[in-house]
C-alpha cells in the first residue's frame, strides 16, 4: 500500500541547488565584486541594486524565460534565508531601465572578470576563441530592434547579438547586442582589442577563429598587432578561386576525400601576402555530369586564411571543431532563455543580457570549484529542475541539519 506523502512543511525549496550557486558565487568573491564596482549615478539605485541583481541571478538560475517568472521565487525559504527580497516584476523591471551605456559596459567588465578567474583556474596556456553572431527575432518594439537578415522570420525586427566563447573551457568570454540591421563583421575588430586587453598575459597564447562573416582586412591587421595567432574562413572572391583552378596545384589527399594544399596570396586592397590554405571536395556525381570540362570545375573549393604553423590538413581540421561555438550559442539561447526575456529599453535587453552571461559562467565556476573537469559536463543540473518556469512538477528539497543546508542557509558537515 502507498501512503500519500504531503509536502506541507514550511521549509522545503525545489530550488536547493540555488545554495551551492549562491554560496560558490559568494565565495569566489562575485557580489562583492559587483558591489564595488557596478555603480549608478542615482544613489538610490546604489542601494537596491545587489538585492535585485541576486533576485535576477536566481531566475537565470532556474530558467526563467520572462520576469512574470520571478514570482515563482517569491515564497521560496531557501531565498528568504539569503536575504533576498523577489519584488514584483513591474519593479524588477523599472530596476532595469536604469541601465545605461556606461553601467552595461561595466557588466561587460565583471563578466570579463569572472573569465579571468576560470582562466586562471584551468592553468591553461593557449585558448582558441570563437567569434561569432545569432539573430535574436522580436515580436514587439524594442527599442534597437530593426529589420536585417532574420532566417526564421525574414522581414521581423530583431537584434544581432555578438559572442566569444573559449573553445577549451566552454565558457562565454563576452559578448553584446546590436541592433538587428548590423553587419556581421561590424564591432569585431574593437571587440579582440577589448579582449586581449582585458586578458592578454605573456604565458598566455590565443587564436581566433571566425566564420567568412569576419573575413576582413582590419580584423585580421588588429589580430596581428597583438601577436595573436588567427584561423579565418575567408570569401571565395574570384581572384583567389583562379590561383587553385587556372594553373596546375598540387593538392593532398587528406581524410573524408579531401584534399588541401596551401599559398600565399594578396588580395587587391591588401598590404601584404597571407597564407591561405585551401581545401577542396568532389561535388556530388550528378553536379559533376552536368560541369563543363574545364579544370577543378568538378571540385568544390574552400578558402581559409592563417597564421598559425600547422599542415594544411591539420588546419582544415582545427576549422571545423569551430561548431563546437554554434553549440554553445545554442546552450546559452535555450538553457538561459537569451533572446526570450526581452524588456522594451535597449540598454535593459544589454543588461539582461550581461547577466545571463554571468549566470552562465557562475555554472563554469561553481564546476571548477566541486568537480573534477574531467569528469564533469559542461551544464551542471541543479538539484532542483533548471525548468521549474514551465509549470511540471518538481523535486521538493528540506532544508534542515540532517540534508546539509540549516535553516540559516550555512552548509553542515555530514
Amino acid at each position: 500500500m502507498i501512503n500519500k506523502i504531503d509536502f506541507n512543511a514550511k521549509n522545503l525549496t525545489s530550488n536547493a541547488g540555488l545554495f551551492l550557486l549562491l554560496e560558490n558565487a559568494k565565495s569566489n568573491g562575485i557580489f562583492q565584486l559587483i558591489e564595488n564596482e557596478l555603480v549608478f549615478d542615482n544613489d538610490s539605485t546604489n542601494i537596491i541594486k545587489m538585492n535585485h541583481i541576486k533576485t535576477i541571478l536566481c531566475g537565470h538560475f532556474i530558467g526563467i524565460d520572462k520576469l512574470e517568472r520571478l514570482k515563482l521565487l517569491q515564497n521560496d525559504p531557501l531565498i528568504k534565508e539569503y536575504d533576498i527580497q523577489v519584488k514584483e516584476p513591474e519593479t524588477v523591471s523599472r530596476f532595469l531601465r536604469n541601465f545605461s551605456f556606461k553601467t552595461t559596459q561595466i557588466l561587460r567588465d565583471i563578466n570579463y572578470k569572472v573569465f579571468k578567474n576560470l582562466l586562471s583556474k584551468s592553468n591553461l596556456k593557449s585558448i582558441i576563441i570563437d567569434i561569432d553572431s545569432s539573430v535574436i527575432n522580436v515580436e514587439g518594439h524594442q527599442e534597437g530592434a530593426t529589420k536585417g537578415y532574420n532566417p526564421k522570420k525574414p522581414g521581423n525586427r530583431c537584434y544581432n547579438i555578438q559572442f566569444a566563447f573559449c573553445d577549451e573551457l566552454k565558457a562565454c568570454v563576452t559578448g553584446f547586442v546590436r541592433s538587428g540591421n548590423t553587419y556581421t563583421a561590424n564591432g569585431a575588430a574593437e571587440m579582440i582589442k577589448e579582449i586581449v586587453a582585458n586578458i592578454k598575459a605573456d604565458d598566455l597564447e590565443i587564436m581566433f577563429r571566425m566564420d567568412s562573416g569576419y573575413f576582413d582586412e582590419e580584423i585580421i591587421k588588429t589580430i596581428e598587432t597583438f601577436g595573436c595567432k588567427y584561423l579565418i574562413k575567408a570569401k571565395v572572391y574570384p581572384t583567389l578561386a583562379l590561383q587553385v583552378t587556372d594553373k596546375p596545384v598540387l593538392f593532398v589527399k587528406g581524410e573524408e576525400g579531401r584534399e588541401t594544399t596551401e599559398l600565399f596570396a594578396k588580395l587587391n586592397t591588401w598590404n601584404k601576402d597571407r597564407r591561405f590554405v585551401v581545401s577542396r571536395v568532389l561535388k556530388p556525381e550528378k553536379e559533376r555530369a552536368q560541369l563543363s570540362l574545364l579544370e577543378g570545375s568538378e571540385y568544390e573549393y574552400f578558402f581559409f586564411v592563417t597564421n598559425i604553423d600547422l599542415l594544411p590538413e591539420k588546419v582544415i581540421i582545427s576549422y571545423e571543431k569551430r561548431g563546437n561555438s554554434e553549440n554553445y550559442i545554442k546552450e546559452a539561447k535555450y538553457d538561459m532563455a537569451v533572446g526570450h526575456l526581452l524588456l522594451k529599453s535597449f540598454w535593459a535587453n544589454e543588461a539582461v543580457f550581461q547577466l545571463m552571461m554571468l549566470a552562465f559562467n557562475l555554472f563554469l565556476l561553481f564546476k571548477f570549484d566541486s568537480l573534477s573537469i574531467l569528469h564533469s559536463r559542461h551544464f551542471i543540473p541543479m538539484p532542483a529542475h533548471p525548468h521549474r518556469a514551465t509549470g511540471k512538477a518538481q523535486p521538493a528539497f528540506w532544508l534542515s541539519p540532517q540534508h546539509g543546508v540549516d535553516a540559516r542557509g550555512a552548509q553542515n558537515a555530514q
